[in-house]
């Protein structure tokens, strides 16, 4: 958020793409259609600072006030180690960001980096000495809420939620005017401002690595692979005249800051990599829930002005439907995900606790097995089809990627862009999902 409190994990910046705001809520920043608007929003169905939330962070509230979960405080850190409990979220997925790109920048050098951490439905971003600590939760109603704790010792603290402030850079038209999370890649100077004439990258999961990490801390090993992560930038240069090499195949940062203060000593590579894929998917699903809702109003005032029955359908609506869907598909089954030509090995546990969460198939397969040798994920389908933000779609745009998962699974994909995935990959996809998904559509589970 801007001009109030800010999630942006902004370590990786607009993409030479796409202007860009926030880094992941934290750098979280807005992705909604291209008929949608800011003003769009807050205007029926979705109403968005006025609805009511039901998310996570909700739900924790309704516990703390219900005296069935309390946070504590602590001296160094405030309510963070509490609040990731009560969230759920492991601290091994902390990864550091120093770029002054956040709301309380003044609280972020390369010496005291921002900290992020995160689950499937939450991001929580953490400053040393910060005012606040900064929440970004997926939402049923929705699609993307942001939240604040203060970082004072309080009798009853709990999230309180931020509206306007945070939705002038989260849903901005670098995500097409809809709340959301955006992953950042900058060149950063030794006082964390980010060299903007240098150029910048938005990052996801078809990013190359050698766009990836600017103003982030990186710990792990990528072979011969180069990326920008660890890396100070003195005076404006391109891209290709600067040398990263002291920058990668870090595994400590025991020489750059005092890593002590921080809950973990870790920015593991893979911690970001399933990060910048997460946010996007996040996204996607955001923007499919929240346009959908408005075509299907669209549609019904449409009938009710031209005296048509309720239902019937809108060529209009529906294509606008099947638009948001579709971008779903294409960015789960990672069409256009760059290939790895070294391993990736992370230096936290991480990786194991990721994939620990499942769930798993009869063989004991799931969609959070990571390969890391050539691609990120050993069955390219992302795991947040098992989300809440999955979940809480619409029937109409769940319905469309239900039936073109089916359909491309099954080798019966007929758009010219599908993701081209091989038959072993389809196979087991296919397989998984049938015994993991309790929702799928009959002819699912019917034979082939």
């Amino acid at each position: 958020m801007t001009g109030g409190h800010s999630l942006s994990v902004h370590g990786v910046a607009a993409s030479r793409r796409g202007l860009g705001l926030g880094v992941v809520l934290i750098g979280f920043t807005a992705f909604a259609a291209g008929t949608a608007t800011g003003q769009e929003i807050e205007r029926a169905p979705i109403h968005y600072s006025e609805a009511t939330p039901k998310n996570a962070v909700t739900d924790l509230k309704e516990r703390l006030a219900a005296g069935t979960a309390r946070l504590e405080y602590e001296p160094e850190h405030g309510y963070l180690r509490s609040l990731l409990r009560a969230l759920d979220i492991s601290e091994s997925s902390q990864v550091l960001v120093f770029s002054k790109t956040s709301l309380q920048r003044e609280r972020i050098s390369p010496k005291t980096p921002r900290a992020v951490y995160f689950n499937d439905d939450v991001m929580v971003g953490f400053c040393l000495r910060g005012r606040v600590i900064e929440i970004s939760a997926v939402d049923d109603v929705i699609g993307t809420a942001f939240y604040t704790i203060d970082q004072t010792d309080e009798e009853k603290p709990a999230p309180q939620r931020q509206t306007e402030a945070c939705l002038l850079c989260h849903s901005s038209s670098a995500n097409r005017g809809m709340p959301g999370h955006l992953v950042r890649s900058l060149f950063v100077d030794g006082r964390g401002d980010p060299l903007l004439s240098s150029g910048s990258f938005r990052t996801d999961h078809s990013s190359p690595l050698a766009e990836r990490w600017g103003g982030w801390y990186v710990t792990g090993t990528s072979g011969k692979q180069k990326h920008m992560g660890n890396m100070i930038t003195r005076g404006a240069k391109r891209p290709e005249e600067i040398d990263n090499t002291k920058g990668v195949n870090v595994v400590d940062l025991k020489d750059r800051l005092t890593i002590s203060f921080y809950p973990t000593p870790h920015s593991d590579i893979v911690a970001l990599m399933v990060l910048e894929h997460q946010t996007g998917m996040l996204n996607r699903l955001a923007r499919a829930g929240l346009e959908t809702r408005m075509a299907l109003h669209y549609e019904r005032e449409m009938n009710k002005a031209l005296d048509r029955p309720a239902d019937e359908p809108s060529d209009s609506a529906r294509s606008r439907i099947r638009g948001v869907g579709e971008d779903v598909v294409q960015y789960m089954l990672l069409r256009d995900e760059i290939q790895l030509t070294d391993r990736i090995e992370g230096t936290s546990t991480f990786a194991a606790d990721f994939a620990a969460r499942g769930p798993k198939d009869s063989k004991g397969r799931s969609l959070r097995d990571l390969d890391l040798q050539t691609r990120l994920f050993r069955h390219p389908c992302s795991y947040l089809i098992y989300t809440r933000a999955f979940n809480s779609l619409p029937g109409e745009v769940k319905d469309y990627v239900y039936r073109r998962l089916w359909d491309i699974l099954n080798g019966r994909g007929n758009g010219k862009d599908d993701p081209q995935l091989a038959s072993a990959d389809r196979e087991a996809i296919l397989e998984i999902l049938r015994e993991t998904k309790p929702d799928l559509p009959d002819y699912w589970k019917a034979s082939r």
